[in-house]
């Protein structure tokens, strides 16, 4: 079977929908082979490739491997897309990965790709898998690359450099080295170009032994993910912005399962994962009490909240007040979307819906303050607004971010948590209509 075959076959497994990808060009071989095997099948995946090249300005040559990808795009009759980085010479690999990771994914959404697509290949395996290794990862990470999460795909992962060069050779392909690739600084480098022809003198297959490492710790990272969502009494519930389990559950296991269900969480929220970090904040959290919660690294949190243990990703701003100007109108407020218009007012209104009611006038959006009280309607007295997120089970990582409306410098309605007896208009008065509900 030919390359551009088996690469068919390939692309079929992984079940990639029809229409708009980026493919990931650094002009380098493996990027341009990937370009021309997408190129020959096209007909059979009903891919709409669009190539996306990143110029980090790492060297000074950079601009005419722009140019020269550009021109490959342009004899393919293919659109491209290209990325100013200006990352200057003494960026480091980390950085510069992150930069074109990121400049890629902004470009994904702004053409409304499906997909990026990356020319990672079986050596790039192997190496993932050596440096997570001697940088002291878990059993998960040592999984490696897959080939495919979220938006980004990696086709060419069964395929080793000797059989794309062969092809690139066959094809008539020219390609640019990178002379980065060669600086020792580099730690995946100096192990591709100084560690791995020693290893292989000594161990002709040590690529097959690191990728099947990588495969039996995929097959682990598999097995824990199932778990996650089948052990006994755990109840994962899939949440918006993470997931939960059951924290008495968890928390009676032995510590080593216990850890290994909650790093599934984590991944699964797409969460950093480090065992060190997740079992230290297990620990911590033990000894806590609701609404605590523990760092697990680049923002991410674990959190306790009414008996359950909750993924957090980092949180963004608090949102600033905003007015509902004007008649009618609609904005985006933190994560939730907010609809006003007018209309007469209903005989009776929800306490705890997501639609209500008021007398025309100033209403604003805030973010909910220590302190908060409101006057219930149906109820007595004013109640502790934070004892109303308590009643409708609102974790306390949420509550800064959840909406309030205020008018006439009272708190008039928490959305979905409880309205108040203020600016209530009488039945059939006009009256305006108010609409909260969560973005996506």
């Amino acid at each position: 079977m030919s390359l551009p075959d088996r690469f068919a076959s390939h692309l079929a497994h992984l079940r990639l929908r029809p229409g708009p990808v980026l493919v990931a060009v650094s002009g380098g071989l493996d990027s341009v082979v990937l370009l021309d095997l997408l190129r020959q099948v096209a007909d059979r995946t009903r891919l709409e490739l669009i190539v996306a090249h990143a110029d980090h300005g790492i060297t000074p040559a950079s601009g005419e491997v722009a140019g020269r990808v550009e021109a490959l795009a342009l004899e393919f009759g293919l659109p491209v897309m290209v990325g100013r980085l200006v990352l200057g010479p003494d960026a480091s690999e980390t950085r510069a990965r992150t930069a074109r990771l990121r400049w890629l994914e902004q470009t994904r959404k702004h053409l409304a790709a499906r997909y990026i697509l990356l020319a990672h290949h079986a050596e790039d395996q192997a190496e993932t898998v050596l440096m997570r290794l001697l940088r002291g990862s878990g059993p998960a990470g040592l999984a490696g690359m897959v080939a495919r999460r979220g938006p980004l795909v990696r086709p060419l992962l069964p395929f080793n450099r000797s059989t794309l060069l062969r092809y690139a050779h066959a094809q008539g392909l020219s390609w640019w080295e990178d002379p980065a690739n060669r600086d020792s600084r580099h730690l995946r480098s100096w192990l591709r170009h100084e560690v791995f022809p020693l290893l292989l003198e000594r161990l002709p297959d040590v690529t097959r032994r690191l990728r099947d490492a990588g495969r039996h710790a995929q097959a682990d990272r598999s097995a824990w993910s199932a778990a996650l969502l089948s052990w006994p009494g755990l109840d994962y519930h899939p949440e918006k912005r993470g997931g939960s389990v059951a924290w008495r559950a968890l928390s009676a296991l032995p510590q080593p399962a216990g850890a290994a269900l909650a790093l599934a969480l984590l991944r699964r929220a797409g969460a950093p994962a480090s065992p060190t970090r997740v079992k230290g904040a297990l620990r911590s959290l033990a000894a806590l009490e609701s609404g605590a919660t523990a760092d697990v690294g680049r923002g991410w949190r674990l959190e306790l909240a009414f008996e359950r243990l909750r993924v957090l990703p980092p949180g963004g701003a608090v949102p600033e007040p905003v007015p509902l100007a004007g008649r009618q109108g609609e904005t985006a407020w933190g994560a939730w979307r907010v609809r006003w218009t007018p209309e007469a007012a209903p005989p009776t209104q929800p306490r705890d819906g997501p639609t209500a009611w008021f007398i025309p006038g100033t209403l604003t959006l805030r973010p909910w303050k220590e302190g908060d009280r409101v006057a219930p309607l149906g109820g007595r007295g004013r109640r502790l607004a934070v004892r109303c997120f308590q009643d409708a089970r609102v974790p306390s990582s949420e509550r800064r971010h959840w909406p309030i409306l205020e008018g006439d410098g009272e708190l008039a309605w928490i959305p979905g948590v409880c309205r108040s007896n203020r600016l209530v208009p009488h039945a059939g008065a006009p009256a305006v209509r108010v609409d909260v509900e969560p973005r996506g």
